[in-house]
C-alpha cells in the first residue's frame, strides 16, 4: 500500500487543498481545520452535515498560503481569514445566516447532523430531522475535527462505492492492491506505518452522514454514493453505536512524522 494523495481544509466543511506533502503532528496535517464558521444563531459550529442550512460551504474552498486562509467560491469571491470581521460579514450575506469565522471551537463544541435517511427521501434543501452531535471527542482540546485528527480512506472503498475522492473529504487516499470493497473494517484497533516516521493508530470507522451526496464545487450531488454504503457496509463504527453505514477510518496520532504521496503505508 501506499499515499496516492494528501488533502487538508484549513476550514471546517469547505472544500481543501491537495498536498505535495504534508507534516503530521498529534494535532493532525498541518493547517488542517484550522477555522471554523459559528452560527450566531444557535452557538453551533456551521457543518454541511445539515444540507438545508450549510451545503452551500461545498461551493467554497479555503487554502492555506504564507499570508494565511483564503476562501474563494462563486463569483469571484477571494476573502483573507486575516480579516474575520470582514470575512463573517460576507459569508453572513453569502450562506444567509449571520455566522463568525473562529480559531477556537466553543465550549460545548456541538453541530447539527441531518438524518441521511431522511436527507435522501426529502432532498437537500428539506428541513429534515437531525442529531446534536459533540464533535472531536477522539482528538486534542481546541480543534474542529469531527472525531479523530487523521480521516483516510483507500481506494478499494472508492472503487467500491464509485464516489470521487472529493466526497468523502479524507487526508489520506490510500493505494490498496486488493479488489473493491471495505478494507478499512478490519483495520479498527491496529496501527499504519507511513513512511519512515509517521506511525498512526486507527481508531474508529467512519460513519457516513449527507455530506457525500452534495455537491461539492464541480461535482454534482449523487445520493447514490450513500446508498451503496448503507446497503453494503453497514457496520460497528464503534463498540456500543451498533451497525452505520461506514467508509473510511479515522485514526489518531502515534508517532509524529512527514509525509508525502508515494510513501509506502504498511499496516501493523
Amino acid at each position: 500500500m501506499e499515499i496516492e494523495l494528501l488533502c487538508r481544509y484549513p476550514v471546517k466543511s469547505m472544500l481543501g487543498e491537495p498536498l505535495p506533502h504534508a507534516e503530521v503532528t498529534g494535532r493532525g496535517l498541518a493547517g488542517d481545520r484550522r477555522l471554523a464558521l459559528l452560527d450566531l444563531a444557535t452557538g453551533k459550529v456551521a457543518s454541511a452535515k445539515y444540507p438545508a442550512r450549510w451545503r452551500e460551504l461545498l461551493q467554497l474552498t479555503a487554502v492555506l498560503g504564507s499570508a494565511g486562509v483564503e476562501i474563494t467560491g462563486p463569483s469571484g469571491l477571494r476573502l483573507h481569514a486575516d480579516d474575520p470581521s470582514k470575512a463573517g460579514e460576507v459569508l453572513s450575506g453569502l450562506l444567509g445566516r449571520p455566522v463568525a469565522l473562529i480559531a477556537e471551537p466553543p465550549a460545548e463544541g456541538e453541530l447539527d447532523r441531518a438524518v441521511p435517511e431522511e436527507v435522501l427521501a426529502a432532498g437537500p434543501a428539506a428541513e429534515v430531522g437531525f442529531t446534536v452531535s459533540r464533535f472531536g471527542s477522539g482528538a486534542p482540546a481546541g480543534t474542529f475535527f469531527d472525531f479523530a485528527p487523521v480521516h483516510l480512506v483507500t481506494t478499494a472503498t472508492l472503487e467500491r462505492t464509485g464516489a470521487a475522492w472529493q466526497r468523502y473529504r479524507p487526508n489520506l487516499v490510500i493505494r490498496t492492491d486488493g479488489p473493491p470493497g471495505y478494507p478499512e473494517n478490519a483495520w479498527l484497533g491496529r496501527e499504519l506505518a507511513i513512511g519512515p516516521e509517521l506511525r498512526l493508530k486507527v481508531v474508529a470507522l467512519s460513519p457516513r452522514c449527507a455530506v457525500p451526496t452534495l455537491a461539492h464545487g464541480e461535482l454534482r450531488p449523487d445520493p447514490q454514493v450513500l446508498r451503496v454504503v448503507a446497503r453494503e457496509n453497514r457496520v460497528e463504527p464503534l463498540a456500543g453505536l451498533g451497525p452505520l453505514p461506514c467508509a473510511g477510518a479515522y485514526a489518531k496520532v502515534l508517532q509524529p512524522g512527514r509525509i508525502a504521496p508515494g510513501d509506502p503505508v504498511a499496516l501493523g
